[in-house]
């Protein structure tokens, strides 16, 4: 496993983390890296404790000749593999060159004169900054918006294309001039191309296709990852997007998949394993430029705590399919699969093939440090239901609906839950107690009935159990004529009430209590029609209506268009934009266009994809900003 920290619950992404693995930081600290092999033995001052994650992601440091700290108490721990000194002892230690592992290091460079070996250079983290062009802030290196990054799986090979799409949403909290700095890595990690791409003025919309790179930049068929810089964010360091994979040839494959959420992990859950006539792929790609070693990734049946390695390798930057039935060739639908990842790669894609049909979706990150909550099963009546997983339930008629709860944390070991099944209008139409599931359980729950709404995921503690609020599940939808399907994936919350536990309800803007939406809703085009289901999940009582007003942006950002629904407490509406808006506002949008989903009195979930007339359907959950 790396030795990196990349997320903490509270404080959210490490900035530091991402400062180190930026691809041209990478580039960057190689390069000093060289000029230390050449200047004699090297000590290293580390007053900031980045040394640890610096040769983690870094590998080839040459010899070291000590590593020093000023702090009393770290003196004599193991860090990066060494035993701290005391930095009063950094003068005797015959070192020609002393690495400052810091940046911004001016000051601490001042003082440090007295300090050195006699003849020794100086030399910082500062001489592998990102260029000045691409900080947002350049006053402070560290600033989490010099780092709004992401990785995105790209792929224009085998029939099969990628299109991402997303918005600028950092005009929406005053940014000025944003631009994306783009660099496509193929499967060997080999960079096919870097370019930049400018961000409308204002919150409209933006578009990378892969057909389009492919033409611009002569490049053949390609399978692999794009890392996505946005210079001159503000509110999110984090680029947000949607990602349509989509058959260029015969239309018979349809995905929609949401942002890969920056940061690696040890563990992913929520892998299904393949059904006898499916084939379960999962794409691993090295999120940095130091390889990942044979054996690092492994997969196990969750729960059985017997993983089994890849026994292969994976480059910096690369991209290498995995076949799960290669290291789990026993295990099949609906069994469920757990993925050791190391920290080495963000949220990993997977990708299931049935006949002539691909799909692709995503795993979630499987927490570590989570453990049961003893008073969520004693929340008090003000909260209501608690924690809620909402999901769709597409017409029944169409389509067949089938959810499997993920164990997605490390210590759980029981999944104690109930299934409410809600029509369009709020009335609950049906209730079944799954029991209290263990860890390794393979259930997967078909929602019957013949009408549309949603359903919802709860605690239930009457067969007892332990829950920790990290409820998560996996959804596939399956077309009854075509037999395309689709898979979406997410994890629970408390939903619009006043009081609040802990850091529940959520907002996608703002502290808690989350009572507003602020949605992303793509437009399809004359072949795939997008839509949204919108559900009005509460745990407890609230407005009796949501007060929802759907806004049609152009491809600037400027609003054309407004029209205002109203969703039933407990209740869900289909949204088909070219529908709600008529067809001259419609155009008007153009491709770059889309819909912003806005409440400010509920928070409302909801689901978002494409359909086409051959039955074919993508589906994800959407993305707030």
């Amino acid at each position: 496993m790396l030795q990196i920290q990349t997320f903490d619950a509270r404080a959210g992404g490490n900035v530091l983390y991402k400062a180190l693995a930026h691809p041209l930081a990478a580039e960057g600290i190689e390069r000093l890296y060289g000029k230390l092999r050449g200047g004699g033995p090297v000590a290293v001052y580390d007053p900031e404790g980045i040394a640890e994650p610096l040769f983690a992601l870094n590998p080839g440091f040459p010899p070291i000749a000590g590593l020093f700290v000023h702090d009393v108490l770290a003196v004599g721990r193991q860090r990066a593999g060494l035993e701290a000194q005391p930095l009063v002892d950094l003068p005797g230690s015959g070192a020609r060159t002393v690495l400052i592992a810091a940046f911004d290091a001016g000051r601490v460079v001042a003082r440090m004169g007295h300090l050195l070996p006699p003849g020794a250079e100086v030399v910082t983290l500062d001489e592998a900054r990102l260029p000045a062009g691409l900080l947002t802030n350049p006053k402070r290196y560290l600033d989490k918006l010099n780092f709004a990054t992401n990785f995105v799986f790209f792929r224009d090979e085998g029939g099969l294309s990628t299109r991402l799409v997303t918005a600028n949403y950092w005009a929406g909290y005053g940014a000025g001039r944003v631009r994306l700095w783009l660099r496509l890595f193929d499967a060997g990690g080999v960079v096919l191309a870097t370019w930049e791409q400018e961000a409308p003025s204002g919150p409209g919309g933006i578009a990378i296709d892969s057909r389009e790179v492919r033409d611009r930049f002569g490049l053949g068929p390609f399978t692999g990852q794009v890392f996505l810089h946005a210079v001159g964010a503000a509110g999110h360091d984090v680029i947000k997007y949607a990602l349509d994979t989509y058959a260029s040839d015969n239309g018979a494959s349809l995905s929609c998949t949401h942002d890969a959420n920056a940061w690696p992990s040890d563990r992913y859950a929520g892998l299904p394993a393949p059904r006898e006539d499916e084939r379960v792929v999962l794409w691993v790609q090295n999120s940095h430029a130091t390889p990942i070693p044979a054996g690092a990734i492994a997969l196990d049946r969750m729960g059985a705590e017997r993983p089994v390695s890849f026994p292969k390798g994976v480059g910096p930057f690369a991209t290498v399919a995995l076949d799960v039935s290669d290291l789990l060739p026993d295990l099949h639908w609906p069994g469920q699969i757990e993925i050791r990842a190391g920290r080495h790669v963000v949220r990993p894609r997977y990708e299931v093939a049935r006949g002539e049909r691909v799909r692709i979706a995503h795993v979630n990150v499987e927490r570590g440090d989570l453990i049961p909550d003893p008073m969520i099963p004693s929340l008090p009546s003000v909260l209501g239901r608690g924690f809620l997983l909402p999901f769709p339930v597409l017409d029944q008629a169409v389509f067949r609906t089938i959810v499997q709860p993920n164990p997605m944390a490390q210590s759980q070991r029981t999944l104690p839950l109930r299934l409410d099944v809600f029509d369009e209008d709020g009335t609950k139409v049906d209730e079944r107690f799954l029991g209290c599931l263990p860890r390794d359980h393979d259930l997967a729950v078909e929602v019957d009935g013949t009408g549309s709404g949603h359903a919802e995921l709860a605690y239930d503690f009457r067969g007892g159990g332990e829950a920790d609020g990290w409820m998560h599940a996996l959804i596939r939808y399956e077309h009854r004529g075509s037999g395309h399907a689709a898979e979406t994936s997410f994890g629970s919350h408390i939903f619009n009430t006043i009081m609040t536990y802990k850091d529940e309800p959520q907002s996608y803007a703002g502290p808690p209590p989350g009572l507003s939406t602020r949605l992303f809703l793509k437009l399809g085009d004359a072949r795939r029609r997008s839509f949204a289901v919108l559900i009005y999940c509460a745990s407890a009582p609230w407005h009796p209506h949501s007060s929802t007003a759907l806004l049609l942006h152009d491809g600037e950002g400027k609003v054309i268009a407004e029209e205002n629904i109203s969703i039933p407490c407990s209740g869900s509406a289909m949204v088909w934009p070219h529908k709600v808006f008529d067809g001259t506002m419609f155009r008007q949008a153009g491709p770059l266009g889309y819909v912003l989903v806005r409440d400010t009195r509920c928070r409302l979930f909801g689901y978002h994809g494409l359909m086409d007339e051959a039955g074919g359907f993508s589906l994800d959950h959407m993305f707030g900003f």
